[in-house]
């Protein structure tokens, strides 16, 4: 009985508001602090995790391979003939 009689003592309270405006509350806030605090910890996180990455790209072992090789495998692949010497 006591929570319909609270109930009932808090409908007048929200019929004194403007019936056309909405506002997202104290909750509405809360909830956007806690999001935004969660994406600053993952940002934190990732920001961390990133600073140990430690990325080397791989060369090559055939110093000479890079010219006329590729030209010649890439002509194989695409069907074009290999140009005559002579």
């Amino acid at each position: 009985m006591s929570a319909s009689l609270a109930l009932t003592h808090l409908v007048p309270l929200a019929k004194e508001l403007d019936e056309d405006k909405v506002t997202p509350g104290v909750l509405g806030f809360i909830v956007f602090a806690v999001m935004a605090l969660a994406v600053w910890g993952l940002m934190k996180s990732m920001s961390k995790h990133m600073g140990k990455v430690d990325f080397e790209e791989a060369s090559d072992d055939k110093p000479g391979a890079s010219g006329k090789a590729a030209a010649e495998a890439a002509g194989k692949a695409s069907g074009t003939p290999k140009p005559q010497q002579g």
